[in-house]
């Protein structure tokens, strides 16, 4: 739930001035306080969104409507220094609606690209299981490799550009399974569910004085690209101590072989997390870190963000799923049982 977007505001100028690691965390911090005051309920996904932001990721988001995903990705929009778009995936939706195509132009008798929606900062795929294979294809391409090939030629994407796309999973008619290679792209797969009762009665408020008309809050934090970048360097800079780092490959390399660490979760897996998620496991526990106020890397961040980095890269054995396991409850014992530092 989020307050009237169409109202006018002015960014702070003191929060865009300041330089330095205390200084960008504390833009980052406010930030994040912002986004909260107007997204209620949802501190996960907001805290999920930062740090994919932070880590150079793409983000899919898994929730029943009217949780607020959209709102969440506008609001984080309105505090950053760049644009944003929204694309709705329909099954006839066609590569160059997100891409761009070339356009003939009888005056001369050449064709200029016409730049697609992809070709912004921060692009919501709302429903992104809606859209068929070969729109799903120049999304992974746009993922992966921060590019699209259009005809001959290749566009590189702004360097910020953040993927954030939602799904819905109780209605699953006129939909397309992700693929596999598509799904590993995405730096954390976050599940977010029902606000409590608490929450539910301050969204009923913030709704009765929106349509009150209060006047919004005056002033609001937008973040510049540099600082974006630069807090992306601070985080890489973060320590990690040898024993947490291989307390975090051993929970990849339990994926891939969970037997050797539990003989009670053999032969559950037909595959493990690849490479990938090693990195994006890494990347995300230093931004939740720098995100906390610290300089350091503890288990406890890696725990955090196990079930998110991992969820969407783990495929079940038919005898697991037979007996009523989920790749949650897998993740799950896998913390459970690999030792932590």
């Amino acid at each position: 739930m989020t307050l009237d977007e169409t109202q006018t505001t002015q960014p702070n100028p003191s929060l865009r001035k300041q330089t330095g690691a205390s200084g960008l965390a504390e833009t980052f911090s406010a930030l994040r306080e912002q986004i909260g005051r107007n997204i209620l309920g949802q501190r996960a996904l907001i805290d999920r969104l930062l740090i994919a932001l932070l880590a150079d990721g793409h983000l899919l988001v898994e929730g029943a409507p009217g949780l607020a995903k959209t709102t969440a990705v506008k609001q984080l929009a309105l505090g950053l220094e760049g644009d944003f778009h929204r694309i709705q995936f329909t099954p006839d939706l066609l590569p160059a609606d997100l891409t761009g195509t070339e356009i003939y132009r009888p005056n001369d008798g050449s064709f200029r690209f016409d730049r697609g929606p992809i070709f912004h900062n921060l692009l919501l795929a709302d429903e992104v299981n809606r859209a068929p294979a070969k729109v799903q294809s120049a999304l992974l391409e746009a993922m992966g490799e921060r590019q699209v090939t259009v005809g001959r030629e290749t566009y590189a994407l702004p360097p910020l550009f953040l993927v954030m796309a939602t799904q819905n999973p109780i209605e699953q008619e006129g939909t397309y399974p992700l693929p596999e290679a598509q799904l590993d792209r995405f730096l954390l797969h976050v599940r977010v569910d029902y606000p409590d009762l608490a929450t539910e009665r301050a969204i009923l408020r913030l709704t009765r004085d929106e349509a009150r008309g209060e006047p919004p809050e005056t002033s609001r934090v937008e973040v510049s690209q540099s600082d974006v970048f630069a807090a992306r360097q601070a985080i890489l800079g973060l320590y990690m101590a040898p024993e947490v780092e291989d307390y975090l490959v051993h929970l990849v390399m339990a994926t891939r072989n969970p037997g050797a660490y539990a003989q009670d979760l053999d032969g559950w897996l037909r595959f493990g997390a690849s490479p990938r998620a090693t990195i994006a496991l890494d990347r995300c526990s230093r931004a939740l870190a720098w995100l906390s106020g610290r300089d350091y890397v503890s288990p406890e961040d890696v725990q955090t963000l196990a079930p998110d980095v991992l969820r969407h890269r783990v495929l079940l054995s038919y005898e697991a799923e037979a007996a009523g396991h989920s790749p949650d409850a897998f993740i799950a014992a896998l913390l459970a049982r690999v030792p932590a530092p």
